[in-house]
């Protein structure tokens, strides 16, 4: 049988080597396509992410299903020159999560049909989460290790038999790997108070997790196989963002934690919810034992940023002319006022707290609203604007200081797309430094 690429991470983590990935977790083109720009001058591979509620068997929030994804990556790899055997897929968070207001049977069904649609797409990194309750599970009760791990391995068998299908299509396709877990960080971020506090897993709940799947995956009459491509399990090392800042790996605290990974010679830890860590403590989580660094909203956030920079100099060039402005954070604003469902649970505070959360917050639940028709039309005429009217480096200065610079110095093409990605390629060369992952090819 052929290896997954990315059980590479693994093999050089219990060398010793500090060397890792970072996954992109966004279907946003410009998030997408200044990764895989970025991948193509490091010389790097490029892990993209869909997560469950962006791309499922129905469409997500997205209206893409997984193979959609897939064929939305690749033409953007083939428009950039990009070497699409350099591209890694994974499925996040692949589970009843978006099926939980329903009971067991239902939401594992609908649950089984998603993996389904992911492994036949060709995902090789799937993240089985079954740690999210159904309706039928009891309020009042945690979900037990036991039934988490029975439900992921029920998933899992289902991605198995789909992979021997997809077999017979593609013989070359190559067998997916796993990342499991049952102390997942919620999808989204946090929801409520950001005064209740990370805390880091304990050793002995990860050594237990590991054990039940290991077991039921046996139960489920997954091989030993099967089992050696889990190579991930989802812990929390005490990372966190929050609406004005994160919570900053401590490796202190987590130090028991990171220790006992050394127990387990096929796996390394997955962090989620790395954004906004700093280039250096991102570097300590690779080093400490986390193999994959997740980052997803640090990105969308660097997007959001930029675009309202350059509205900002839009607003300063159009100033007492007849051209219709774009805007941009205007129209992103009352989108996510028509229809609160994705920011509502997550924003607390008075009414003029929750207006700076919607627009800056770190959590950047905005953009969950970025594929909008009204959005992506503000943000269309926003770049055509300046696509015609030229950015002056004085208001690039002010700007974008760091792209002025890069521009000054003939490294970046002072055009609104670029500038965009530039800024984006800011926080995807934080997790570069890190992860060291173009060791991986």
């Amino acid at each position: 049988m052929l290896l997954n690429p990315l059980k590479k991470i693994v093999e050089l983590q219990k060398e010793g080597k500090s060397v890792g990935i970072y996954s992109v977790c966004s279907a946003n083109k410009y998030v997408i396509e200044a990764a895989l720009k970025r991948g193509k001058s490091d010389g790097s591979c490029v892990l993209i992410e869909s997560t469950a509620n962006q791309c499922d068997q129905n469409g997500g929030y997205t209206g893409m299903k997984p193979a959609d994804f897939k064929e939305f990556v690749l033409e953007i790899a083939k428009k950039n020159g990009f070497d699409k055997q350099k591209i890694f897929l994974g499925g996040d968070h692949l589970g009843p999560l978006t099926f939980a207001g329903k009971d067991e049977a239902e939401a594992m069904a609908d649950a089984e049909e998603l993996i389904r649609h992911y492994v036949a797409a060709g995902f090789t990194k799937i993240h089985i989460d079954t740690s999210m309750k159904v309706r039928s599970d009891a309020e009042d009760e945690r979900l037990s290790d036991e039934v988490i791990a029975r439900r992921g391995a029920r998933l899992a068998q289902v991605a198995e038999k789909t992979y021997q299908e997809l077999l017979k299509k593609e013989p070359d396709a190559i067998p997916p790997v796993y990342i499991i877990g049952s102390e997942v960080p919620i999808p989204g971020g946090a929801v409520g108070s950001e005064d209740t506090g990370v805390q880091v897993t304990k050793v002995d709940d990860f050594k237990n997790t590991v054990q039940t799947f290991e077991k039921a995956f046996a139960d489920a009459g997954l091989g030993q196989d099967v089992w050696e491509r889990v190579i991930g399990v989802v812990v929390q090392p005490g990372v966190e963002e929050k609406d004005s800042g994160c919570t900053e790996y401590d490796r202190e605290k987590a130090k028991e934690l990171m220790a006992s990974i050394k127990d387990f010679p096929n796996l390394v830890f997955e962090g989620h919810s790395t954004d906004y860590q700093t280039k250096i403590k991102l570097r300590e989580l690779v080093e400490d034992g986390v193999g994959i660094l997740k980052v997803g909203p640090a990105l969308t956030f660097a997007m959001r940023e930029a675009m309202f920079a350059l509205e900002h100099i839009e607003q300063e060039l159009l100033y007492g002319t007849d051209i219709t402005p774009s805007h941009f954070a205007e129209t992103l604003d009352e989108e996510m006022c028509k229809d609160d469902k994705y920011w509502k649970k997550h924003y607390q505070g008075s009414a003029l707290e929750i207006r700076m959360k919607r627009k800056y917050s770190f959590s950047d639940r905005c953009r969950y609203y970025m594929p909008t028709p009204a959005v992506e039309k503000a943000c269309d005429r926003l770049l055509e604007n300046l696509g015609k009217l030229g950015v002056p480096l004085h208001l690039l200065s002010q700007f974008m200081p760091i792209q002025y610079t890069k521009v000054r110095e003939g490294l970046l093409e002072n055009e609104p797309v670029a500038l965009v990605e530039d800024r984006i390629i800011n926080t995807i060369d934080e997790y570069l430094y890190a992860t060291h992952q173009r060791k991986l090819l």
